[in-house]
């Protein structure tokens, strides 16, 4: 009975995998950008190599400082490709997790971690190339005597987070974007590429000056409305 009750944790609506692989295409900047500048975790949330990506739907946790005892119960239900974002309150006093864990997580076929909290056995984890995203870098170990809250809606480092959103993160962070939000964040981040890639091919063939600065100068009384500096 407590297997299948906890097995429930795990039962709730997921950004599809259709959608996560075509979210693969978009740096977290694009998708940040067209999304409102909203969802992006807080700026110590970073990979612990720049070459690391992750995307896929969020499995929450929440975690008291220095505990992982509810991390753990997330990795034995969690779901393959799952991202399991953990709420660990920023503390960086103990590391939340290290290689063992990070072991088990890959072995589950989780996409990868994003954790408000601090990590240890670095240098394993930097070569062994799996993604992963902390707060920082702590020696020490945590407890386990805390369960902690899973999957339900929580805020780490600043962002909303509810179970099954989409999480992207690389080297310069990590967005969450709500589940019922991605189609139209994805079909927004299309334009925004194409947009960009026009305005490099436009650098390169001699246009300096972005084509809407004018418009932005006069709305902030900069310039006047007869005055241009194109």
């Amino acid at each position: 009975m407590a297997v299948q009750r906890l097995q429930k944790l795990g039962e709730f609506a997921r950004v599809s995998p259709a959608l996560v692989e075509r979210a693969k295409a978009y740096a977290s900047t694009i998708l940040c950008d067209v999304a409102g500048r909203r969802g992006s975790l807080h700026g110590r949330v970073q990979p612990l190599a720049p070459s690391m990506k992750v995307a896929g739907p969020a499995f929450t946790v929440e975690a008291r400082p220095g505990d992982n005892l509810g991390f753990h119960l997330a990795l034995a239900v969690a779901r393959p490709g799952d991202v399991l974002v953990v709420d660990g309150k920023g503390d960086l006093g103990s590391a939340l997790f290290g290689d063992l864990m990070v072991t088990q997580a890959q072995a589950a076929g989780l996409a990868g971690l994003v954790v408000d909290g601090a990590v240890r056995d670095t240098n394993e984890l930097i070569e062994r190339g799996y993604p992963i995203f902390a707060a920082g870098r702590n020696p020490a170990g945590p407890t386990k005597g805390i369960p902690g809250r899973l999957s339900l809606p929580i805020c780490v480092a600043g962002a909303p987070v509810n179970p099954g959103d989409l999480v992207v993160g690389d080297a310069d962070g990590v967005v969450v974007i709500p589940r019922n939000d991605v189609e139209a964040v994805l079909v927004a981040a299309a334009k925004k590429l194409a947009d960009e890639q026009q305005r490099l091919k436009e650098i390169a063939e001699g246009s300096l000056i972005s084509p809407w600065l004018d418009d932005a100068l006069r709305a902030a009384g900069v310039i006047s409305a007869s005055e241009s500096i194109l």
